[in-house]
């Protein structure tokens, strides 16, 4: 044991402890209101539904804890347990070598993963979400997902699993330069090619078809300035009653997606509202910014990699006697968010920020007003609690809390 394990096993164990906290915190603030509708919303959200949100919000809390447990645990034994040495040593066993005995670890560890993940996708889906009215999803449509998702995967992660792992075999010293590269060609081509390549193997895209509805529209992107591929409408409604806008693509490529089940739920201003906030998004480059920052925060990962590469007291630390590179970027890729979910606040906070700003700007592109309708109809048929706990919400909402940005909106709309 070195300094590794210690901190490693200080990571988990922290992690772990936070996830168990916070989540408690979360019903228990959430029971605690359940019994009263907060005053801004008492009006518009009777005390039924309010109760259902919080019943709602409890019921998928309490198979993430048993999920946060079952991961930990997953991920000591693949680590200090030996279990990815194990299975380095068994596909070694088999006639595998170099860059194919990585590409087989990692396509086994994603099997493992997926498998030990499907009971509590299963539970979610097909029990949580079916007792709360919100699941369409039937088994065969189900099955037909996975087996979609697993063909994606092989068909376009193994190819770019292949190219890092040579990359890290024979590219020297700046190879983990060489895998930032192409990993951020890589995100740009998908990028471009999710909206017309990928996502229609999943859901049907048909152009909204509503005329009135649709010269609303057109005139909300003249007078912003926003040009796309497009606008369009998705049938979410195969898989769940949620409903949800959002803009994908980017250059030529950029698309409007509506949800059917939002179009169902919201009048025509209310769309536009809610359009405008998204549009919000793009004007206030958002989007870019999320881009860029995720590339610069892979480009300073890879290079902590490409350090971590070269020290054996790194493989050991955490369970491994072998030193292959593959083997160290799999052991990155496990450890890595035990130490970084303590920072996961930082990031939330600024999405709030930006859902702030793109509100302002649907405010002084629309209206403010039809937008606080839209959003309150979205938290009621949505089960959103209005009551989250203050400090579980600075960890995981990437939204303001329903009362505050009601509150927002209501002074943008004085």
């Amino acid at each position: 044991m070195n300094l590794f394990t210690w901190s490693f096993l200080f990571a988990v164990l922290l992690s772990l402890a936070l996830r168990l906290y916070l989540s408690q915190r979360q019903i228990r603030h959430v029971q605690q209101h359940a019994a009263k509708v907060p005053a801004a919303f008492r009006d518009r959200i009777t005390l039924q539904q309010h109760q259902l949100a919080a019943d709602y919000c409890v019921a998928r809390q309490r198979p993430g804890q048993w999920q946060a447990l079952a991961d930990s645990a997953l991920l000591l034994t693949l680590t200090l347990g030996g279990g990815l040495q194990w299975l380095w040593q068994l596909l070694a066993a088999r006639g595998l070598g170099g860059v194919w005995q990585g590409v087989a670890l990692i396509g086994v560890l994603a099997l493992l993963s997926s498998v030990l993940s499907l009971p509590f996708s299963l539970y979610r889906t097909f029990v949580t979400e079916k007792r709360f009215g919100f699941n369409r999803t039937s088994w065969p449509l189900y099955v037909a997902d996975m087996a979609k998702g697993g063909a994606l995967a092989a068909i376009v992660g193994a190819p770019l699993v292949t190219l890092i792992l040579w990359l890290l075999h024979a590219a020297g010293d700046w190879a983990w330069l060489w895998v930032w590269c192409s990993w951020t060609l890589f995100s740009l081509a998908m990028l471009w090619a999710y909206p017309t390549l990928i996502a229609p193997r999943f859901n049907r895209f048909t152009p909204l078809a509503d005329p009135a509805l649709r010269q609303r529209i057109d005139n909300l992107l003249a007078r912003t300035g926003f040009h796309s591929d497009g606008v369009f409408v998705m049938d979410g409604s195969r898989r769940s009653s949620h409903g949800n806008a959002y803009f994908t693509g980017f250059g030529k490529t950029k698309r409007i997606v509506f949800f059917d089940t939002l179009l169902t739920q919201l009048d025509e201003g209310e769309v536009e509202a809610v359009l405008a906030h998204e549009l919000g998004h793009f004007k206030h480059g958002h989007i870019r910014q999320r881009i860029a920052t995720t590339f610069l925060l892979s480009f300073l990962s890879l290079a902590l990699l490409g350090w971590l590469l070269t020290l054996p007291a790194f493989y050991n630390g955490l369970g491994v006697v072998d030193t292959a590179p593959a083997l160290g970027l799999v052991l990155f890729m496990l450890v890595a968010p035990a130490y970084t979910f303590p920072l996961t606040p930082l990031f939330s906070q600024l999405s709030r920020r930006h859902e702030y700003q793109a509100d302002d700007f649907s405010a002084r592109h629309s209206s403010a007003s039809e937008l606080i309708s839209a959003l309150v109809k979205l938290y009621r048929d949505n089960a959103s609690t209005l009551t989250p706990d203050p400090l579980h919400s600075r960890f995981y909402d990437s939204h303001p809390s329903a009362s505050l940005r009601i509150a927002h909106l209501e002074r943008q709309a004085q």
